[in-house]
């Protein structure tokens, strides 16, 4: 695995960067479906010491990489009010997404980049994650799918110690969501699937939106076997298998049609999943360490 900073070498990247700067808040309750939480943020108590790393997996995305990193540079700099890192994670490209990654280190602060030798969303997450000194670790797909205006509802519970995980959801009733009539199909009856097999409480285990404070990941992320699209399942079952605590938050989704995702080897995998993770858990496995332990921790504060 390779870093890559404006101005460090790559072994410092990682230990020097400076994360971007908290910006005033400008939060509603209604924004982030509870008011306690609005006023912790409003208030700028998070931001005294919390640090956000929002991880960008990457696979042959040499087109879309720039405009969408700007695009939530943006975002981050002008809403967001705790610091914050973008983490460009190319899990093994062999076009020029490398040099595209390196390119918006050297000419946006906030921004790193890590490359990896080896294919799987689910590696590139654990990686960046792994390494991260953050307190709360994020994610996003490249194209941007969902409203970047849920960021900050996913953050909030996270941030205020309310929640362990938090998830995008694009099953909730006030969801909204563009795509394929097959898409939808399969993934209602693959979440359906989750819930009657293992009684699952989260409605949407494969939305590209996630995050997890840093203290639960460290639990959980030895734990995760999959290294590839059903990374996302595995981490969520394990969560609730250990007692965390996942908030929902429904979101606006548009599908994007040039994705890298190849429908029917992901279903196989997937099922495959799940039979493995239910086989773990009749065995008693999926247990972290200390079990629930200090899960239930205050807020980062």
């Amino acid at each position: 695995m390779s870093k890559k900073r404006r101005g460090l070498r790559p072994t410092d990247a990682r230990r020097r960067s400076a994360p971007g700067a908290p910006t005033a808040a400008r939060l509603t309750a209604g924004r982030l479906l509870a008011p306690s939480w609005a006023r912790d943020l409003a208030s700028g108590r998070p931001a005294k010491t919390a640090v956000v790393d929002v991880v960008i997996p990457v696979f042959n995305e040499e087109r879309a990489l720039s405009s969408s990193v700007h695009r939530l540079w943006a975002y981050l700099e002008a809403q967001l009010p705790v610091a914050w890192r973008i983490v460009i994670a190319d899990n093994a490209s062999t076009d020029q997404t490398w040099l595209a990654a390196q390119h918006l280190t050297d000419t946006l602060p906030h921004v790193e980049a890590i490359h990896l030798d080896r294919k799987g969303r689910g590696l590139a997450l654990k990686t960046a994650w792994l390494n991260s000194d953050a307190d709360v670790l994020s994610y996003m797909d490249v194209d941007l799918s969902t409203n970047l205006e849920s960021f900050l509802p996913l953050l909030a519970p996270l941030l205020t110690g309310h929640s362990d995980v938090a998830i995008g959801t694009r099953l909730a009733p006030r969801a909204r969501v563009t795509r394929q009539l097959k898409r939808e199909v399969l993934s209602r009856g693959y979440n359906g699937l989750i819930r009657t097999g293992f009684g699952a409480g989260f409605s949407d285990a494969q939305c590209g939106f996630k995050a997890i404070r840093a203290s639960a990941a460290r639990k959980l992320l030895p734990l995760v076997e999959d290294c590839s699209w059903f990374f996302d399942t595995e981490l969520l079952l394990l969560a609730e298998r250990n007692g965390m605590r996942i908030f929902e938050v429904p979101v606006d989704w548009v599908e994007d049609l040039d994705s890298r995702v190849v429908i029917r080897r992901t279903v196989a995998e997937d099922l495959l999943g799940l039979w493995r993770m239910r086989r773990a858990f009749w065995r008693g496995d999926g247990v972290t360490r200390d079990g629930v332990g200090d899960l239930l921790a205050s807020g980062l504060t």
